[in-house]
């Protein structure tokens, strides 16, 4: 067992609960983590027997490119992309942050964390 992690991405996105934050948009932050079988990739040296990280990268930028009024709307998005494009994930953590939120006062980031396991997992 194993876990891939891909921290601190950056992207400028349009989300927000308030329309005004969905026109001017924001800097966002997510790092991801998997946790997956990587003995076969250990031993063989193919790409093909691990989760791309190339991969995973373009499915958090195509859903960050997607407007949201919730982080957590976009953390679950997250998680269901990989536990669908990677069957033999077996559980998926993110974190997403925005970078100072409009909260009326100095917060230099809002982040939640969502962690989900396949199903049948323990």
């Amino acid at each position: 067992m194993g876990q891939i992690a891909l921290e601190g991405m950056e992207f400028f996105a349009f989300h927000g609960y308030y329309d005004e934050e969905q026109k001017i948009g924001n800097k966002y932050g997510v790092d991801l983590y998997i946790k997956t079988d990587l003995y076969a990739a250990g031993t063989s040296d193919k790409l093909h027997e691990t989760v791309n990280y190339e991969v995973l990268y373009r499915m958090v930028r195509e859903e960050m490119q997607a407007p949201a009024r919730l982080l957590e709307h976009l953390g679950h998005r997250v998680i269901d992309r990989v536990l669908e494009e990677f069957p033999h994930v077996l559980s998926v953590k993110v974190k997403v942050a925005k970078f100072n939120p409009p909260l009326g006062g100095i917060c230099r980031r809002a982040q939640i964390t969502l962690v989900r396991k396949r199903a049948g997992q323990r």
